[in-house]
């Protein structure tokens, strides 16, 4: 799965280690997500929308 993480990190000034703290994982989870290595839960994944003022699919790129 890909995701935008990075780029909405990026434009929100925020590291790796304050998103992880805002939804409560640690920061080699965020990095994970963000190598595509890592499926959140439904839970982490509106969390992390949520942070972004956006929707899941607006942050998570679902493939076939």
């Amino acid at each position: 799965m890909k995701t935008r993480i990075k780029e909405l990190r990026s434009r929100h000034n925020m590291t790796q280690v304050e998103l992880a703290q805002k939804v409560g994982v640690r920061r080699e989870t965020i990095v994970f997500l963000e190598k595509g290595k890592y499926n959140p839960s439904l839970k982490l994944a509106y969390d992390i929308s949520r942070v972004f003022g956006k929707t899941i699919e607006d942050v998570f790129l679902f493939e076939n």
